[in-house]
């Protein structure tokens, strides 16, 4: 995240506010498409969510609209030992 990238953590609003990795941004998966002109495609995005599965969906729709690098961090529990 050094390159001004950010982290997606697509699971609903409800489960983000029950915990989240810090400084992430909460973007439902169901609502990602409608959201993605709120993002830079040439910086590195993470997606995350509840176990990888839908934050494995999210990596697929914005790489297949024009996003460069787009990693699957799974779970969003799992990132949060990379927190500073």
């Amino acid at each position: 995240m050094k390159n001004d990238g950010v982290i997606i953590d697509v699971r609903t609003r409800g489960e983000y506010a029950q915990g989240h990795v810090k400084g992430s941004v909460n973007i439902p998966l169901d609502t990602l498409q409608s959201q993605m002109n709120t993002l830079k495609k040439d910086k590195p995005v993470i997606t995350c969510c509840a176990s990888g599965m839908r934050s494995s969906s999210a990596k697929g729709m914005l790489l297949s609209n024009g996003f460069k690098e787009v990693h699957n961090g799974g779970s969003w529990y799992n990132l949060k030992k990379f927190e500073k």
